[in-house]
């Protein structure tokens, strides 16, 4: 089944690869952003060489933007919807071939919520949202402490350990899976689909990597199938559950948003756990700063989000021609929004390549995107965060990069794939006022 997909990752992905890898060669910054090395490693130079004065552009791609103000407009306009039009000037029988494959359900294609827009997104969104309310996401901080408490029970004192697969992984998978009435032992499952997944959000994925993707996701197809039709008859007490029970979405939509939640309430959270610890080892001083006010620890996540956003950027389709600050830009046209450019935007936010968790603004961050689609689970990924790090370093108050960590392979979701480290040892939790501020401070 797969082969007949290589019409739409050719449309996609294939012909914007090309155009990549030639504007590359030419060096251009915005390919190199894109699919660079220099993009994939360390973003923030080339988008302030892209950002120049300010304002909209056009690349050899789409149109682009990295300012705060035109970012967080264009997610709250009506005018402007989810699915991008990169492929709008490939030839009419190219493109009604791509269309004719199809392709499986997936976070990356409608039904999901990710990418259709009103009233479809209204309805699908709905049933969901009442799994994220503040009152849900309370009821889950006493299990996230014990998920947290357990793993960090399982790390070897004085050892060393990887902290993104067994530790920032470790915690949102366990959490989204119970939400979602998924077995413990299938967690496993679900991270290698997610990694097999999710180079689909970046522009010009290889034919290999899109084969890998497509034949994971036809293997959670199958498994939410089958896991759908058990929940009919033996329902829990999750979201999906609760979802199937209602009868508000057909199968298709179970799927793409079972596996969507999945995604989206496991990458974020990883992303934003391994940079901030990487942050956070790089300026010590805002480490010490957190570790001797415990109450600092959710302004770690805010500033991380601001500073190294898990998710760099998100496009939008011109539903009719629009005008942004005197440009014309026409009807289903492409603008790509850079949200990590309008995190750093120095309009908004003072010395912006500087880490601080004392930043009185760093909440006006778009890392969660922001209007109809602003991410449901924000406030889950900002609590496991907190918890998972103050944990993180109220145990090893010590812990040391071993070297410098691996980055993924991806431009679209900003992480890291390992992240060795030395833990140190374990905190005195008897220890006197004095001697705990003197260990906390290493």
């Amino acid at each position: 089944m797969i082969p007949r997909y290589w019409w739409r990752w050719s449309a996609e992905h294939g012909a914007p690869r090309a155009i990549l890898r030639w504007r590359l060669r030419r060096g251009d910054p915005f390919a190199a952003l894109l699919s660079g090395t220099r993009g994939l490693h360390d973003p923030y130079p080339l988008i302030d060489e892209l950002r120049g004065s300010g304002g909209v552009h056009r690349t050899s791609l789409s149109w682009v933007t990295f300012d705060h103000a035109q970012v967080r407009a264009i997610l709250r306009d009506n005018r402007f919807g989810v699915r991008p039009a990169i492929t709008q000037d490939i030839p009419a029988p190219w493109r009604k071939l791509a269309d004719r494959a199809g392709v499986p359900p997936n976070p990356v294609e409608p039904p999901s919520m990710l990418v259709i827009d009103p009233p479809e997104h209204t309805r699908m969104r709905k049933p969901v949202a009442s799994a994220f309310t503040p009152r849900a996401i309370a009821r889950l901080r006493d299990r996230v402490e014990v998920v947290t408490a357990e793993l960090l029970d399982a790390m070897p004192a004085h050892g060393s350990v990887d902290l993104i697969t067994d530790y920032a992984a470790r915690v949102p998978i366990a959490i989204i899976a119970e939400m979602l009435g998924f077995p413990d032992a299938d967690r496993e499952l679900f991270l290698r689909w997610g990694d097999r997944v999710t180079p689909l959000l970046d522009i010009g994925t290889s034919w290999r990597t899109y084969r890998a993707a497509l034949a994971a996701i036809e293997s959670m197809d199958d498994y939410l199938d089958a896991h759908i039709t058990k929940l009919r008859e033996e329902p829990g007490e999750d979201i999906l559950s609760a979802l199937v029970a209602s009868g508000e979405l057909d199968l298709p939509e179970l799927q793409a948003s079972a596996s969507l939640l999945m995604g989206a309430g496991f990458e974020t959270t990883v992303n934003l756990i391994g940079n901030a610890i990487a942050a956070l080892s790089a300026h010590p001083d805002q480490l010490a700063l957190a570790q001797d006010d415990p109450d600092l620890w959710p302004a770690v996540v805010e500033e991380t989000m601001r500073f190294d956003a898990p998710v760099q950027t998100t496009a939008r389709q011109t539903l009719e021609d629009v005008e942004i600050d005197g440009v014309r830009i026409s009807a289903d046209s492409t603008i790509i929004l850079s949200l990590a450019g309008a995190n750093r935007d120095p309009a908004v936010f003072a010395d912006p390549h500087r880490f601080d968790i004392t930043r009185h603004n760093a909440k006006d961050h778009v890392g969660f995107s922001s209007g109809i689609h602003a991410c449901l689970g924000a406030s889950l990924a900002r609590m496991e965060a907190v918890h998972a790090l103050r944990a993180l370093y109220t145990r090893y108050p010590n812990l040391r990069l071993r070297g410098a960590p691996t980055r993924r392979n991806l431009f679209t979701l900003h992480g890291f794939e390992h992240m060795p480290v030395d833990l140190g040892p374990v905190a005195r939790t008897d220890a006197p006022d004095d001697l705990a501020g003197a260990t906390r401070r290493g």
